[in-house]
Formats: structure tokens, sequence, C-alpha cells
């Protein structure tokens, strides 16, 4: 195998995991904000769920077209999972 293709392959990897963390991410805000309605205490907030759960759904997304395709179709893919969790990390947990 080539340096780019086990570069790519990495990338793809390395993109996966982000994906995944995501999603538990947002399944967490979620829960989280479930129980601070039902037991009355406040949770994270509706926007910051929606947030957390369209991030989650760009970067599930981006990841398929990222292990589906080749080249720059690929690395774009893994460049947009990345920006969304930087984005959602940005704007809901250091702001």
């Amino acid at each position: 195998m080539t340096g780019a293709g086990a570069g790519l392959r990495f990338l793809r990897g390395l993109s996966g995991i982000v994906t995944a963390g995501l999603v538990v991410l947002a399944i967490a805000v979620a829960v989280t904000q479930y129980l601070g309605h039902t037991r009355g205490f406040p949770g994270p907030g509706g926007l910051s769920v929606a947030a957390h759960i369209v991030a989650a759904v760009v970067a599930v997304i981006a990841q398929r077209i990222t292990d589906h395709r080749r080249g720059f179709a690929a690395f774009f893919g893994a460049m947009v999972v990345f920006v969304a969790t930087g984005l959602v990390l940005w704007t809901q947990w250091w702001q």
C-alpha cells in the first residue's frame, strides 16, 4: 500500500472514531435533557440538544461518504466530520 493510501486509511479511521464519539455525546446530552426535565433540574437546553443531534447527523453522513469514496471526496468527508465536531464543541462546550 502506498503512503497516500495508508494516510487516507488512517484519516478514515480517525474520523470514524470522532464520529462515534460525537454520536455518543449527542445521545448523552439528549438523555441529560430528558432526565433534567423529568426530575426537575435544569438540563443543557433544547438548543444544545438540537445542535448536538444536527452535528452528529452531519458527521454520520460525512463519514459514510468518507468510507465509500476515494481520493478527495474521502478526504473532504473526513474534514467535514472534524469541522462539525469542532463547531459543536466550540459553540456548546467552550463558549
